[in-house]
């Protein structure tokens, strides 16, 4: 059994005051590793959401925190191991290289930590938006299981990943010029409409209508 519950109505609920800021290492090894393996967690404080079945702006949680989630990890094809990604408006699409989780206990490679990012529409009329994912996976499940435990090795339960989904912060702006992207719209966060003349009118993404 988990030591603390946080979760309410499938979502992460904090008292005040308290932030949840885990390292990559502490998502993977504390995380990720107990879950996939039916481990009793640090805290129940990630719910378990299928991502792909919402778009990154109606995922549950609030607009402007870091969001993180379990999610079984779909295959596009039956027999393919291609990740499905695809969401009821657009897509999220995998970006640089993978970045590999190390044990700072044993120097040894224990997950690794994908980038994407999510473009909203169909091809060829997509356009990018602000919102970012880094989904978490456990290299090798059964390494990881019988390196890190005294006992037997566990058996790895379903393809679980853990997903941390976030609106990227852009800088150097003003209060009166921070975007806000919902929807994958961007508009200010005064109340004054967006003219052509506005600082805010040359961020509109390529494609959408004002």
């Amino acid at each position: 059994m988990d030591k603390f519950n946080f979760l309410r109505n499938g979502m992460s609920r904090l008292p005040p005051g308290f932030r949840f800021q885990p390292t990559d290492e502490e998502l993977v090894f504390q995380y990720l590793r107990c879950k996939v393996f039916s481990c009793p967690l640090p805290a129940s404080i990630i719910p378990e959401i299928n991502v792909c079945l919402y778009d990154p702006w109606d995922l549950p949680g609030d607009l402007e925190q870091e969001k993180y989630f379990f999610s079984n990890r779909e295959s596009k094809y039956r027999n393919g191991n291609r990740a499905n990604r695809v969401t009821s408006s657009g897509y999220w699409k995998a970006t640089g290289v993978d970045k590999k989780i190390v044990s700072s206990r044993k120097n040894n490679i224990v997950g690794k930590k994908k980038t994407l990012v999510f473009y909203k529409g169909k091809s060829p009329n997509v356009s990018k938006t602000d919102w970012i994912m880094h989904e978490y996976c456990l290299v090798n499940a059964e390494t990881t299981a019988s390196t890190h435990t005294t006992e037997n090795a566990l058996t790895p339960k379903g393809n679980w990943v853990l997903c941390r989904v976030f609106l990227k912060k852009r800088s150097g702006k003003t209060d009166e010029e921070i975007m806000v992207n919902y929807n994958g719209i961007r508009v200010c966060d005064n109340a004054s409409p967006v003219s052509s003349s506005s600082s805010c009118s040359s961020s509109w993404p390529v494609g959408s209508q004002k």
